[in-house]
């Protein structure tokens, strides 16, 4: 599986990218995407609906508008769950990229309403996609997820 890059690699970079995204449970379910894009590897991706923050949006506004377009959902915030860091590789070049995750409960939509960057959006078990998502960074907060869930800080109204 792959994971990104836990610190800044050889050769500093300036190029910074910030993105937002959610983890919408449903149940004891999550909401995941493939997106079209592919791995650096090839590979198809598990992920958790995430994108760039568009100018003028703040963090969440772009978390429930990602969550919205490429997952088909809809959820009602929750809470912060903490932000990811890691360094990727584009064109040669390295960026440092930045993610704002939160948790939603989920209120309405459907998967099947994604848009066109997204292969297949689907639900799946929580307890299964702390293990199934392609990233570390993604599982990492799956894991938060469900020790608040454990807590009963996100029941189903």
């Amino acid at each position: 599986m792959s994971s990104e890059p836990p610190s800044e690699p050889a050769g500093r970079s300036s190029a910074r990218e910030i993105s937002a995204g959610g983890v919408v449970v449903r149940g004891d379910e999550v909401a995941v995407i493939v997106p079209k894009r592919r791995a650096a590897d090839g590979t198809r991706v598990l992920a958790l609906p995430k994108g760039h923050v568009d100018p003028g949006e703040s963090a969440l506004q772009a978390a429930e508008r990602e969550v919205r377009e490429e997952a088909g959902v809809v959820g009602e915030l929750v809470r912060e769950l903490g932000e990811a860091r890691y360094w990727y590789r584009r064109d040669g070049q390295a960026i440092g990229k930045s993610v704002s995750f939160y948790l939603f409960r989920y209120l309405e939509g459907d998967v099947n309403d994604h848009d066109d960057e997204v292969e297949e959006a689907r639900w799946i078990p929580l307890s299964e996609a702390h293990a199934a998502l392609t990233y570390q960074t993604e599982r990492a907060m799956v894991e938060r997820t469900l020790a608040y869930l454990q807590q009963g800080e996100c029941k189903d109204r």
